[in-house]
Formats: C-alpha cells, structure tokens, sequence
C-alpha cells in the first residue's frame, strides 16, 4: 500500500491508523501548493486521485481509495486483531462510523474557510463560532474517558488530525481543557509520535 499525503492535512489520520495496525505500506508527498499538484516523484497527481485532494491510498492490486473515513475504516480491517475498529455489523461499528461521520461533516469540513487566504474574516468569525458550538458537544464526551470509543480507534486519529488545526490557524482551545487534555493524550501514542515525524511536523 501506499499512501498520497500532505503534512497536517488529514491524511495525517490514515497515515496514523495504518501505523498502529503495523502494516507495511510506503507514503508520498504532494505538493497541494504547487498548479497542477505534484507528487514528489513529479506525477501529476490528478492522474491518481481526480478529486485532487488527499489522502490517496493505492493499493497493490491497482485499486484506489480515498476519503478519510473510509480509508481508516479499510486500514482497521487490514489487522483486525488491532482493535482499530469493531466488527463489522456490530453496533460498536456504527457508533465508531457515527463518530467518523460527526468528525468528516461538522469538524473537518468546517474548517474549510480558514484553508482559504481570500476568505473575509467576517467569514472566519462565523465560522469559527460554528465550530465552538461543535467543541461545546464534544468536550463533555470526553470529560470521562480516554477515547471516543473508550480504547483508541480509528476516530481518534482523525478528530486528532482535526484537533491539530486551530493551533495552525492560531485559534484558541482553552476554552475546552477536556479537548487539550484528550489531544496531548493521544499525541503520546507513539505511531503518533512517528506519523507526525514522518511528515515533518513533530
């Protein structure tokens, strides 16, 4: 397997999960700055992934899969005796596509303003505030417990990844010590530790 990444971006998660199951794969920078983006071989990378954002993870038979929360999900059942990811058709498995979901639609996708420099800070004041009421949920999900999923799964390598950004964009999460606390904790895992050293942002 190998999997198309940017540093920080979320296909940080991936590159997370398939680390802790202890799979052999391989990555590949891209350029998402560069007109066309470019890997860093040189390829064309539309010519791998159309939709021209990572993560891409190609797999040995030639196949293709890319989304986040599908790909964590692929990864998981790669090494299932990991315990990345309940069992299929098991309840505990839609609670963890539950939270993937939350994760993708309200989390990831809402900081989707700030990655743009044209973006009208009237715009980002609202949309930050959305993503505050978002944080006013979650932080009481994890007053009690280590984990989303109460051991570590594949949503904590993605709300991680998600966690990472107001730092990057220079917003503030003191106002929810439960989501400080929870991203220190899993940033101590150490395939976390080396994901973030692979892609040179540790």
């Amino acid at each position: 397997m190998k999997l198309y990444y940017a540093p920080g971006a979320c296909s940080l998660a991936p590159h997370i999960v398939l680390l802790e199951a202890g799979l052999p794969f391989s990555t590949e920078r891209v350029d998402l700055r560069a007109q066309p983006h470019t890997t860093e071989s040189g390829v064309d990378y539309k010519t791998l992934n159309a939709k021209g954002y990572v993560p891409t993870l190609a797999l040995d038979n030639g196949d293709v899969l890319t989304e986040a929360a599908v790909v964590v999900q692929y990864i998981a059942d790669q090494a299932p005796d990991k315990g990345l990811a309940p069992k299929c058709n098991t309840f505990e498995r839609y609670r963890v596509q539950e939270w993937l979901n939350f994760i993708s639609a309200e989390l990831h996708k809402g900081f989707g303003p700030f990655w743009k420099p044209d973006t009208p800070q009237e715009q980002k004041d609202a949309t930050w505030a959305r993503l505050s009421q978002r944080f006013d949920w979650l932080a009481p999900q994890l007053a009690d417990k280590d984990y989303l999923m109460g051991q570590f799964s594949i949503a904590d390598a993605y709300l991680f990844t998600i966690l990472r950004w107001p730092d990057h964009f220079k917003l503030p999460l003191d106002r929810w010590p439960a989501l400080q606390a929870y991203r220190s904790r899993v940033a101590a895992r150490p395939a976390v530790q080396q994901a973030l050293k692979d892609e040179g942002i540790g």
